[in-house]
Order: structure tokens, then sequence, then C-alpha cells
């Protein structure tokens, strides 16, 4: 396990195939679980499924969340430790608590993981067992609440070179979400002896926020989702124990369009990066470097892509726009063209729908494997989003351990 840049060769990917959790979604709950539509479960599991075999075909290991997820159960620490987190929802109360404490310890791995992903109705419990709290509820309430966000997986933890970020999620539709990875990367024997970097209980700080822009060039967006403390902490850890020597805290705006740095840009090739034009001239960086003691330098702010290129030893950084004109340039902004996912230099995955940007990482000599997304951009999310890299090759130059 080791990653040390956006672009390098993907080796192993953590994906999660949409499953029973998205077919939760109503239009009563979409909005408060984070999705704009409500998703046609089977066209995007359809979509996935070709995600994922396009990046088989270029050699990518795939492992799974619900498989992971369901191995690590087996594990009676992380189980205990998984249910435990559900029941500590103080909704319940003691009487609908003791209910499903019971419903919980009956199921194997595979119904408890399946519970743990996509929730448990009201529905789904026997009536009347479960005192005033289960009397009171809504039939359409959900006892355990689904995790239709679990197809991000790029959010809840990240690598750094050998460590993983466990991450902290500022919404509190996908704060269980981390629950699930912290318990995989600490129980499952795939992770045994893995140093933990992050963990859920500190400062809000989201995988999608998070571009490691070179060997020991961190660049963090903080914004809707990230905060500056979040940055602040991760930025120290980093620095601490050698991953990164400079970290980039980059404001962007708190809005649904701009919720990750990684729906404005993301990198294609070691010096090159695609990148929403509205905000390339506007985009700025503090530099965060190690100080005196236990102190970090900070460097007032200046434009990110001329603070990027600096602590990268780069002149420059290549730029690819998102879209031809102002409309177009919009429109597949929103519909994730930035979001894309790198398998090695100059090879990238986007969506099939953003058809200028596409052409322009062409014209700029970047393969680009089309996948199809009308259902799965349905949660804000493109490719980057939904793959979280456990394993690529050094960067051609990097110094690994």
């Amino acid at each position: 396990m080791y990653v040390d840049s956006e672009v390098s060769a993907l080796r192993t990917v953590l994906l999660h195939r949409p499953g029973p959790e998205l077919a939760r979604l109503t239009p009563r709950n979409n909005d408060s679980l984070l999705f704009d539509a409500i998703p046609w479960v089977g066209r995007a599991q359809e979509e996935h499924d070709s995600f994922a075999e396009a990046l088989r075909s270029r050699g990518v290991e795939v492992l799974y969340l619900e498989t992971l997820l369901t191995e690590t159960l087996a594990v009676a620490e992380a189980r205990d430790e998984l249910t435990a987190g559900v029941l500590s929802d103080p909704r319940l109360g003691d009487s609908l608590r003791a209910v499903v404490t019971s419903y919980l310890q009956d199921l194997e791995p595979a119904r408890l993981a399946g519970v743990l992903m996509a929730g448990l109705a009201h529905e789904e419990i026997k009536p009347g067992a479960g005192g005033l709290v289960y009397e009171m509820m809504d039939r359409h309430e959900f006892v355990i609440d689904p995790l239709p966000n679990l197809l991000f997986t790029r959010d809840s933890s990240l690598w750094v070179g050998d460590r993983v970020a466990v991450t902290s999620l500022a919404m509190p539709a996908r704060r269980r979400e981390t629950t699930i990875t912290h318990a995989i990367y600490r129980y499952h024997p795939r992770f045994a002896g893995t140093d933990l970097l992050y963990e859920p209980a500190l400062e809000h700080v989201e995988g999608g926020d998070v571009l490691i822009l070179a060997p020991g060039v961190l660049a963090i967006g903080v914004g809707e989702r990230t905060t500056p403390a979040g940055a602040e902490r991760l930025a120290r850890r980093v620095l601490a124990t050698g991953l990164a020597h400079t970290v980039l805290a980059v404001p962007i705006a708190q809005e649904r369009a701009t919720m990750h740095l990684d729906t404005v840009c993301t990198m294609v090739d070691v010096d090159a990066v695609v990148m929403y034009p509205n905000v390339a001239g506007s985009l700025v960086a503090w530099t965060i470097t190690a100080g005196l003691g236990e102190e970090l330098a900070v460097r007032a702010p200046r434009p990110f892509l001329e603070a990027a290129a600096e602590a990268m030893g780069l002149d420059h950084l290549r730029i690819i726009d998102t879209g031809l004109d102002p409309v177009t340039a919009e429109r597949e902004q929103w519909d994730d063209g930035n979001n894309t996912l790198a398998l090695a230099p100059r090879l990238c995955v986007a969506y099939e729908r953003n058809v200028e940007t596409n052409a322009q990482l062409e014209r700029a000599g970047i393969e680009v494997i089309r996948i199809s997304g009308s259902e799965l951009g349905s949660g804000r999310g493109g490719p980057r989003c939904m793959s979280c890299p456990i394993t690529r090759d050094p960067l051609q130059g990097s110094n690994r351990p």
C-alpha cells in the first residue's frame, strides 16, 4: 500500500458498487442524504460495473468495500465496534435500542454488512416492538439510516505514502461512513500493521479535498467540507512524519457546485491539471512548511497554480480547461468534467457526457477512457470521487522509503 502522487500507475483501488442503499432514496430524503436526484439503481450498477471493468482492463486490482466489510465483521472486535456505533444513536431510546440490539446480534456477517450500509427501515422491525419511540416514528423513517454516499470512497479515506488517513466527514448524513472504513483498516488482515495518519474524531477533512500533487506536496481544499482546522491538523501530521515537505491550503467556494477541491481541479499528468476556468485565475493558496519546533511556517496567499508549480519543482503547470466557452464550462464542471481519475501519466477516466472537456484533454495529449455516468452522477461525484487509490507505483524520481 503506497501512494505518492495523483498520476503514477494505479495498481489497487477501493470501490463501492452501489446497492440497496441507493434504493432507500426518495423525494422525501434525497436532499438530506445529499443526492440531487433519485437514481435508477439498476442502471447505476451497470455504469459502475463498466467503470470497474475499465480499471481492470488496464491492470488495476479492484477491491470492493462490501466484501472487505463482510470479511472485517468476522472479527469479533470489529463487529462489536460497528454495532455499538449504530446503537449509540440517541434517537433510539432504551426500548428500541434493545430491539435493534437483538436484531443485529443474530445476523451473519454478510447480512449485517448489508444493514450497516443500507440501513434498517421502520417497517423492517416487528410492529410495537420498540416502545414509544417506535410507535411515534413515521413509517417512512429509518431506525438505522442508509449510507448512499458510500459510493464515493475517495472521501472517507485517503492514502499518503504508506499511511492511511481515515477522514472526518462534515455532513451528518455521511459521518457513519468513516466508522466502516476505520474498522476495515484496523481489523481486516489485508491492512494489518497499517499506521493511521488521521482519524474520524479529529477536525473535518474529506478526501475529495486532498490532492497529492507530487511526492511530498499536498494541496488541501478548504470550503464546504474541509475546515481550516482540519487542513492544519493534516498538514501538521504529514509534515511531522516526513510524508510531505509542503502543504498548500486552498480556499474554495462553500457551495454545492464546488464542494471539494477535486470538483474544480484534478491532475492528468505530472505537470498538467484539468481545471474549471472560472476559478483558475482566482484560486489562491497558503503555503505551509515545517517551522521551528512544533510550529508551522505559513506563507501569505498567492496564486494557487504559481505556488503549486514552485512546490513541485516545475516552471509552470499546464492547464487544460473544462469546456471551450463559459456556458459549456459551467455545465461540464457541474457534470464533474474536472473530476477525472488518472490511471497513469496522460491516461485518465472521465464521464463520457463531458464532450468538450474530453476533447480538450485529448488535444493536450491525454488519453481518455470514457465511462457513462448518467445515474452515478446524481450524487455529485465523478470517477475520482468514486475511487480510493490504495497502491500506485512510486512516481519516477520519488524517494520512497
